[in-house]
């Protein structure tokens, strides 16, 4: 198969879809792989890097959109590439398509097949090929937002960890899932006083046992996260539903009745954001102030930290890519159910039920729609 790997697009994004290991592991297999020029600058991979694992590098992003089988990428196709994209092509990247109409239908037209990494899941539970940006990001989440918490970048003028006699920060983190814990792990080491609040009390139990008396978990219901936002210096938004738009449980109501100078790190903004004022940016303007709340909403925030997002992501994306490589999707898709969840949008079908669901597009089954 011949696998095309653009360099990305989107604002300061600098992950690739396939380091030069992975490359090499692809060409191994008898593929063919076509890399952009200066595809891999964000993680210091050279071209000759590239072309020394098998590579052909390509000037033209147009010449691999029109040549490849099948197309790796990190972040959503913008609009220019997914005019380039074709029927019977695949396209292997996160979409997250739930809270993002215009792609969805620019995908349902291009006839493709498009398989979500966000939505791929594992014989062992959890969403595989999210968990390592999840970790990555729920980690930057801390150190966002104790930048943000200065007060020359708008912030109540905290050191999140406080000094001897001094307060720290009230840390109050939405979700025990895998962006909640890495965001944990770091803000318990600088310090911060830590609540972590989640509706299963299962998740809480697992996380008292692995954070013991260094954090405080509370049942979430509408009271314990209004009374605790409320309270916080620092609000993580660490939610999610998988392939579905995330719960508004940050009201604006409560985001006007915050501290001033309360920082909101919203992390579930891929999936539309966790709060209700909240608005994508970007790493080049990462910040606003809403309510004199300052809020941190980068929708690709591991971008930040390309050369260890993409390794990263390639540890958990390069089995399946070579499954894909060696089998075809169709076969692929067939032989491996947690695979298959991850499909999208196939010929014009939408094949993810949430996405459906949220956009108002008929659901096809994944299984009905490949046959």
């Amino acid at each position: 198969m011949l696998i095309g790997v653009p360099k990305e697009i989107k604002n300061h994004e600098y992950r690739v879809g396939m380091a030069p290991a992975s490359v090499r592991e692809a060409v191994a297999h008898g593929h063919q792989v076509m890399v952009q020029t200066n595809a891999g600058e964000g993680i210091s991979a050279s071209d000759d890097e590239y072309q020394a694992a098998g590579a052909q590098i390509v000037s033209d992003p147009q010449e691999i959109f029109a040549s490849a089988e099948m197309i790796v990428k990190v972040k959503e196709p913008q609009a220019n590439e997914r005019a380039m994209l074709r029927p019977g092509q695949i396209l292997f990247t996160y979409l997250h398509l739930a809270p993002d109409p215009d792609q969805t239908r620019d995908l349902v037209e291009s006839g493709a097949t498009c398989i979500a990494y966000e939505t791929v899941t594992s014989p062992y539970g959890g969403l595989p090929l999210l968990a390592p940006m999840s970790k990555v990001a729920g980690r930057m989440s801390i150190q966002a937002g104790a930048y943000c918490l200065e007060h020359p970048h708008g912030g109540l003028g905290m050191l999140l960890g406080g000094v001897p006699g001094v307060d720290p920060a009230k840390v109050v983190v939405l979700g025990a899932g895998v962006v909640g814990t890495h965001a944990t792990h770091i803000a318990v080491g600088m310090g911060a006083d830590v609540w972590v609040i989640d509706r299963s009390p299962e998740v809480l139990e697992a996380h008292w046992q692995q954070f013991g008396r260094s954090t405080n978990t509370v049942f979430s219901t509408r009271d314990a996260v209004e009374r605790h936002v409320l309270e916080a210096d620092l609000v993580i938004g660490g939610v999610l539903i998988p392939g579905a738009a995330a719960p508004k449980l940050v009201t604006a109501e409560m985001v006007r009745a915050m501290k001033p100078g309360a920082v909101i790190v919203d992390v579930a903004i891929d999936q539309g954001g966790c709060c209700e004022t909240a608005r994508a940016t970007t790493h080049a303007e990462p910040t606003y102030v809403v309510d004199d709340v300052v809020h941190y909403c980068v929708a690709n925030m591991p971008g930040g930290v390309p050369r260890t997002s993409t390794y990263a992501l390639n540890n958990v994306t390069l089995p399946h890519i070579l499954t894909l490589a060696d089998k075809g999707y169709r076969q692929a898709l067939k032989d491996d159910a947690h695979l298959r969840n991850g499909l999208n949008v196939h010929e014009g079908n939408v094949t993810c039920h949430e996405v459906a669901q949220d956009l108002g597009y008929n659901y096809v089954d994944p299984e009905t729609a490949i046959d």
